[in-house]
């Protein structure tokens, strides 16, 4: 089930929420209540199949991180 996000429109309060699929209905805000909700566009994760022994995966497959972003700034390495 994916996971989308939104922002409440009344409070700007930003939240997730499992939903079967996009067409749902927005959930209603859990700080004000309201139900008047936007569906925010995520950026998507994806797992990288190639590991090494250290248990580093990086955006490029490379045993260590890159100097360059992403992997410079930690969004792919995953310890």
């Amino acid at each position: 089930m994916p996971i989308y996000e939104y922002r409440c429109r009344e409070c700007g309060h930003v939240y997730e929420a499992l939903q079967r699929n996009s067409r749902e209905a927005a959930p209603s805000c859990p700080e004000c209540g309201t139900e008047e909700a936007r569906r925010l566009l995520s950026a998507a994760r994806a797992h990288v199949g190639k590991s090494s022994e250290s248990g580093l995966i990086t955006c490029c497959g490379r045993d260590t991180p890159c100097g360059a972003p992403p992997c410079a700034d930690g969004i792919c390495s995953r310890n």
